[in-house]
């Protein structure tokens, strides 16, 4: 069975990003100053994707 070429991630490794995963947006915020250790990582503010 083969892949739809839809679906092939051949191109993707230098695709831009338009969501961060949980730690990057954590690892931002912190950069930013709005977040301290210990604060609850669910429901956290939305961050811009640096390019």
């Amino acid at each position: 069975m083969s892949v739809h070429r839809s679906l092939k991630s051949s191109n993707l490794m230098g695709a831009k990003r338009n969501v961060l995963k949980r730690f990057e947006r954590v690892d931002e915020l912190k950069r930013q100053g709005r977040y301290q250790e210990g604060q609850k990582v669910w429901g956290l503010p939305k961050t811009k994707v640096k390019e």
